[in-house]
């Protein structure tokens, strides 16, 4: 019976170290008249080289988002990251130079269990608010999907591919970029950000 207490103890340290790397849910605000145009930004796979690779950003990543902060856009950041490691977001995008940002991630059992479900959700939630979804970029299938499901047309969702991977996953997009570098070099229909803004000519 000595043992119990010790193990209760141990559990509801294990309980409150949880819980408090999990991010609260960020409200979303009504859009302003004149500047209600969102972009959707995964970050896992998106902004990293690969899903696992939480640490590191792609290089041009911070820079692409940018481009779109400094052109009036509201930035979305919509992951499905785990709940023990949702803590350390915030940070890293800050330490990386991202621009600030709403950021999304699930909130229960149930948002973890269906991605696609939990960020068309999220989607149709600031679409509800008045904003207008003009670009998503994601790696995974139910990045497109819930892109897709939300109402954005296939021109305007844009795949990441992994880090030594050969092809981008399945789904409905316009291109499978290889970097954030390839990204912004170009200019695609319905970015809404020209190339000279980038680059400051």
């Amino acid at each position: 019976m000595a043992g119990d207490p010790m193990r209760l103890l141990a559990v509801l340290l294990m309980v409150l170290l949880i819980s408090s790397c999990a991010l609260p849910s960020y409200e979303v605000q009504k859009a302003p008249m004149r500047r209600d145009k969102a972009v959707v930004f995964d970050i896992d796979g998106t902004l990293t080289p690969t899903p696992m690779a939480i640490f590191t950003a792609r290089e041009d990543a911070a820079e692409a988002v940018r481009a779109y902060a400094d052109d009036g856009y509201k930035i979305i950041y919509l992951s499905a990251r785990v709940r023990q490691l949702q803590s350390g977001i915030p940070g890293w995008l800050e330490a990386h130079h991202f621009p600030e940002g709403s950021i999304h991630v699930p909130q229960n059992p149930e948002d973890s269990s269906d991605p696609a479900a939990f960020k068309k959700r999220i989607l149709d939630t600031y679409k509800a608010r008045g904003w207008r979804l003009v670009a998503g970029f994601g790696d995974s299938s139910t990045d497109f999907q819930a892109y897709r499901d939300a109402g954005l047309q296939k021109n305007r969702i844009f795949a990441l591919k992994h880090e030594g991977e050969t092809s981008c996953q399945p789904g409905t997009w316009a291109r499978c970029l290889n970097s954030w570098s390839e990204y912004l070099k170009e200019v695609y229909p319905g970015t809404g950000v020209r190339k000279s803004r980038w680059h400051g000519e």
